[in-house]
């Protein structure tokens, strides 16, 4: 009963999952064109609060990811996502009707506050199959690097039109957008897993951070991001310097954004049908590393900028739509939510640090350092890729199956998952699905049928 493609659950929460995460990072992005510009209007202005209001966003995102992502396991994922969504909106209201930077930044990192990447990125993992998950995960990806394109395009022109507090009101708009999906687009599901697992103690949390699979993936996103925030402090002003005018840089980011991901899916299919997905990881971190020494060595024109941002932005979104769905493979059975909180944590703290780290080597070395430091930090990231075990991978199963409510649900789900064989159990009830993965060498298929009332 297995599918060779997305079912209709799996497109629903691929699309309505990826749709929310893109609204939310429009709120990031787009305050990045424009806010170093418009925040010269608040009251209190000065460079340092300027960095803090776009900083106090990652780190207090770093800070609440690995929360979040364990009250997701315990109260369930949507719930989470919700609450997380109206904390955004409350932030985005603070820093729309703030006249001073004080009050931007305590509303950006209210913004931050509501943390729900990790919440979103487990649901996502919970609705799909394994062989599935990273068509899923690279929805997400494609619609997060899409948000930033949108977001280059559209920041400059809304806050030209109504001013930064429209900015902040016009985010807050989307927020709602993205509640509304939540509530009435993205599919329910009952995920069950062994005893124990369903919440994550701190000696818990302690073994995941240092398992030796999770933390280099963990490493790796906290390099990837940290580079890409670095890179954006000097990259504009190489476009300028380039002869492209600050307001005509959408010009630049929309191909080779687009050709990017062009580059990108014939790696993803054949990674995936192939099973070499260890292989292009460490193939993408090199492209990574390469187009990071090239921008430190080569003397910049216009052409080389082009080629370079390509490849850039080809492993950034390769290994930005990839790296989720094999942690969510690696990820132990019950924990999804606090393996997707470190994870995230590290993503935002490599934003967070890419600002910083970025600022203070183009003060004291030069902004063309950037490159090579970051070059350096990717061949580590190169490095630890190596170490990394292929990935192994269980069966998974799709059955049909009649239950009326989400107590009905659980209780079915909470039999499956005590059954020798099964690893997880996740019911779609409104849509009368269940997902099983299993170890066909021990697991009784007859007896899992007789229980959903599959004829055998």
């Amino acid at each position: 009963m297995r599918a060779s493609g997305l079912n209709s659950i799996e497109k629903k929460a691929a699309f309505s999952l990826a749709a929310v995460f893109g609204l939310r990072m429009l709120g990031l992005f787009m305050i990045l064109p424009v806010f170093a510009i418009y925040g010269e209007q608040l009251a209190g202005y000065s460079p340092m609060w300027i960095g803090l209001a776009i900083g106090a966003y990652g780190l207090t995102q770093a800070m609440l990811q690995i929360p979040m992502g364990i009250l997701s396991d315990k109260y369930g994922r949507k719930p989470i996502i919700l609450i997380g969504l109206l904390i955004f909106l409350l932030g985005s209201v603070v820093a729309a009707m703030s006249d001073t930077i004080y009050g931007v930044v305590f509303g950006r990192a209210l913004q931050g506050t509501g943390a729900i990447a990790s919440a979103i990125l487990a649901l996502a993992a919970d609705l799909s199959r394994e062989e599935q998950r990273p068509k899923v995960m690279a929805t997400i990806g494609m619609f997060i690097g899409l948000s930033f394109t949108i977001a280059m395009v559209m920041g400059p022109i809304v806050a030209k039109a109504f001013g930064l507090s429209g900015l902040f009101w016009f985010i807050a708009v989307l927020t709602i957008l993205a509640m509304l999906l939540i509530q009435f687009m993205v599919p329910h599901s009952v995920n069950k897993a062994p005893r124990g697992d369903s919440v994550a103690l701190p000696a818990q949390l302690k073994k995941l951070v240092r398992h030796p699979q999770l933390s280099r993936l963990n490493f790796g996103v906290f390099t990837l991001h940290m580079a890409m925030t670095a890179c954006f402090i000097t990259l504009p002003k190489q476009f300028v310097a380039s002869g492209l005018m600050l307001e005509d840089h959408w010009q630049l980011y929309l191909p080779t954004l687009i050709g990017s991901f062009f580059f990108m899916v014939p790696f993803m299919i054949y990674a995936i049908k192939k099973q070499k997905e260890k292989q292009m990881l460490s193939a993408s971190v090199l492209l990574l590393t390469l187009a990071l020494f090239l921008l430190w060595y080569l003397p910049m024109s216009f052409a080389s900028l082009v080629v370079l941002v390509i490849m850039f932005f080809t492993a950034f979104n390769y290994l930005e739509a990839t790296m989720p769905s094999i942690l969510s493979r690696i990820a132990p059975a019950g924990v999804k939510g606090s393996v997707m909180g470190i994870y995230s944590s590290s993503q935002f703290l490599g934003a967070f640090t890419g600002g910083v780290l970025g600022g203070l080597i183009a003060s004291r070395f030069g902004e063309q350092t950037i490159f090579l430091v970051m070059a350096v930090i990717s061949a580590i990231w190169l490095l630890v890729t190596l170490g990394m075990k292929p990935l192994k991978k269980s069966k998974n199963f799709s059955f049909a199956i009649n239950v009326e409510n989400e107590k009905q649900a659980g209780e079915v789900a909470e039999q499956l998952i005590n059954m020798p064989g099964v690893i997880e159990a996740t019911i779609v009830f409104t849509e009368a699905i269940a997902y099983l993965k299993i170890d066909e060498k021990i697991v009784n298929i007859a007896e899992i049928k007789a229980l959903l009332n599959q004829p055998k």
